[in-house]
């Protein structure tokens, strides 16, 4: 069952990786959901595109879409972002992704991540391993902080909240090789999975952000779980924190000794 739903989310994030591919460079209609967090009109065509397939496909699962939130009750759910990458997508960087991942309660059974500017497409399936485009993923086999790049985001209400992520992003950069911020959670953890980067952490992280690219870190050999140091849910806001594994510790010592509270 699993194996016939990954080939379906895959077909399904290259049709609206294409779509966001058209869209890409135009003239869009950009709204605002907060003062700084955007929302264009090909994030609402993609959702339309993935939740529509979805409904068809398997109408007794339930969804929980970015943009439209929870659909249907069970089980089994699907979330989708159907432009992680909003801002970047709006200012014409070409860094944004569709992220797909099908979930049985609080387990990831299965993810997509898909970049329709780069055309890499990976995904993962519990216990069969993360893939990108064919070759098996692994993470890097860096040992300390101070050897690892780093990669992270930062909430929207930066400006209102004082748990918006400037300290531990001071404090890391000068603990690490460097830090980056690509703007696309999903593409972060999928790089984490591909070895290209050692850690990724972020305060704010929403079930659609980070479904898919957990279960990619966890199956090319990292670890995942919240800034405490607890399991990730599935179900609410959280802060994350993934890793090849071997700087998990010592990324959350610093995290939780630099608090932004």
């Amino acid at each position: 069952m699993d194996e016939e739903r990954l080939t379906f989310a895959t077909e399904l994030a290259l049709q609206a990786g294409a779509l966001l591919r058209e869209g890409y460079g135009r003239s869009i209609e950009i709204n605002l959901k907060g003062e700084i967090d955007l929302v264009t009109e090909y994030d609402l065509l993609s959702e339309e595109l993935l939740v529509k397939a979805i409904r068809k496909a398997y109408p007794d699962d339930a969804i929980l879409a970015e943009e439209k939130g929870a659909i249907g009750e069970g089980e089994f759910r699907w979330l989708i972002d159907p432009l992680d990458g909003t801002t970047n997508f709006a200012h014409g960087i070409p860094i944004f992704t569709v992220s797909i991942a099908y979930v049985k309660k609080n387990k990831v059974l299965l993810g997509v991540v898909y970049d329709p500017m780069q055309g890499e497409l990976f995904h993962a399936i519990e216990s069969g391993g993360a893939w990108l485009d064919g070759r098996r993923l692994q993470v890097s086999q860096t040992r300390i902080l101070n050897d690892s790049l780093l990669v992270t985001g930062f909430p929207y209400n930066i400006r209102t909240s004082p748990n918006n992520n400037l300290a531990h992003s001071a404090s890391l950069t000068l603990r690490s090789r460097g830090t980056r911020r690509l703007g696309a959670a999903s593409l972060d953890l999928a790089y984490v999975a591909a070895g290209r980067f050692e850690g990724y952490w972020e305060v704010q992280s929403f079930p659609w952000d980070h479904g898919a690219g957990m279960l990619m870190v966890h199956e090319a050999g990292g670890r995942v779980t919240h800034i405490n140091g607890n399991a990730l849910r599935l179900d609410e806001e959280t802060a994350i924190v993934a890793t090849n594994g071997h700087i998990h510790d010592e990324l959350l010592a610093v995290l939780n000794l630099e608090s932004d509270d």
